[in-house]
């Protein structure tokens, strides 16, 4: 029985075939396809790897499945909609904002990463004139 949970287990969705572009002897041709990117090409190491890339959309999926089936429809519905609200509120260009609202709803507050030792507002080389940020937020410039 799923009761509408996502599926635990990993699913490479980025397994593909690998195609090289032969020349007239055999060899793929440099000069006219250039150098390939062989790391884009390649298929997954270990099937958790595409499992570990996506860990945080999939705790995403299963934790409003969860509130799905505990609280009904609205509860995921309205925690969405207070995300979407949260990722919207910023403050002026030039100003950190610390995002305190969508940290605590999703549940960043309580972690601490490296980001937030040597991400300090206060360390930041983002520093210009306020208007011309604003201008350029706005799609003024």
């Amino acid at each position: 029985m799923s009761l509408g949970y996502p599926s635990v287990r990993p699913n490479p969705q980025g397994v593909q075939p690998i195609e090289l572009p032969a020349g007239p002897h055999g060899v793929p041709d440099v000069m006219l396809h250039g150098l390939r990117n062989v790391r884009s090409e390649t298929t997954a190491v270990h099937p958790l790897e595409y499992s570990e890339k996506h860990w945080k959309e999939n705790k995403e999926k299963m934790d409003l499945a969860m509130l799905r089936n505990t609280q009904g429809l609205h509860g995921p519905l309205r925690l969405t909609m207070e995300l979407n609200v949260a990722k919207q509120m910023q403050r002026l260009p030039g100003l950190p904002s610390s995002n305190i609202m969508l940290n605590t709803l999703t549940g960043r507050d309580e972690m601490i990463g490296f980001e937030d030792i040597l991400n300090s507002p206060a360390e930041s080389e983002m520093v210009g004139q306020p208007h011309i940020l604003m201008e350029k937020r706005l799609n003024i410039l």
